[in-house]
């Protein structure tokens, strides 16, 4: 039931939405707030919605609450903008399923993160990424190399072999924070149709410069039309007017990194109003000095009294 693949559509913007939850303690995704959020990013300009992401907390949910806040996310959506869902299992076998199941769902393309905790081989990281890709040969499946959280990267040798190799796997989102890693990933698929993302928010306007097609941004869940006005002067030929936003961004997202992860997008989200909820146990909402320092960087940028 997921979309024809459409490689075009995988450009811009892309927000991991954050999840809203009850309370902190059962950590029931609250819907309907859920539902807000999507509204929220959608009507202020983000181009496409990554449902289980990092910064969804994707960790703390069982595949069945996955996958019912992924349909209420395409609901909301209504085809305004394309809706990818993130798949970050270790075992093989788990992902291929929980790939399945969310490709019975109209989404738009699969995110798959490489295994936490354990290190694979780069061969094996290879057979682990195109078993997951063959198991949905009608669905677009992104690799997300993010080696500050897995703890180790993908090789950029193994990513365009995938990208060669593997018909519908299309794209990456790369949270490496190397912009060579960046440019080479661009380099080396421009013989083919392979969409890459940058993944860190700080990186963006330099992803775009080297040829980058999108980026995945944490902050667009609070900041929507200050990310994406990177993207959008950047397309329209505002070169200064995208470096400008990126420059307005930084602090702010760099302030976030005394907190713990992933508490500071939602800790910020809420010092704005957005009534998002708490993170889910054990992450504890940021205190102190870090808090604080959020806030200055919040205040300096315009967003905080």
């Amino acid at each position: 039931m997921s979309h024809p693949i459409n490689v075009n559509a995988f450009k811009g913007i892309f927000v991991p939405i954050l999840m809203p939850v009850e309370n902190e303690r059962d950590g029931a995704i609250d819907i309907p707030r859920l539902r807000e959020q999507v509204s929220h990013v959608i009507e202020h300009g983000v181009d496409g919605i990554l449902a289980f992401g990092s910064n969804s907390e994707f960790y703390m949910f069982s595949d069945d609450e996955m996958l019912e806040a992924t349909q209420a996310i395409i609901d909301e959506a209504a085809g305004r903008v394309p809706v990818m869902f993130g798949v970050g299992h270790i075992r093989t076998s788990q992902c291929v399923e929980l790939a399945r199941r969310a490709a019975e769902l109209d989404i738009d393309a699969i995110s798959v993160l490489q295994p936490m905790f354990i290190t694979p081989t780069q061969p094996a990281l290879y057979n682990h990424f195109s078993a997951i890709a063959e198991a949905v040969p009608d669905t677009a499946v992104l690799i997300y190399n993010n080696p500050g959280l897995a703890g180790y990267p993908i090789s950029l040798d193994v990513i365009v072999r995938l990208a060669h190799d593997v018909e519908n796997i299309v794209g990456i989102k790369d949270s490496s924070g190397n912009i060579t890693n960046l440019q080479e990933l661009v380099r080396r698929t421009a013989d083919i149709d392979f969409q890459v993302f940058a993944g860190k928010d700080t990186i963006v306007y330099a992803g775009f410069c080297c040829g980058a097609d999108g980026a995945v941004c944490s902050t667009a869940n609070i900041y929507p039309e200050l990310v994406c006005g990177i993207y959008d002067k950047f397309v329209a030929g505002d070169l200064e007017g995208s470096r400008k936003d990126q420059f307005v961004l930084n602090p702010i997202r760099l302030s976030q990194d005394a907190a713990s992860f992933p508490a500071a997008t939602k800790d910020m989200a809420n010092l704005l109003g957005m009534d998002v909820g708490p993170s889910v146990l054990p992450t504890e909402a940021t205190t102190g000095a870090a808090l604080d320092g959020m806030k200055q960087a919040m205040r300096e940028a315009g967003y905080l009294d």
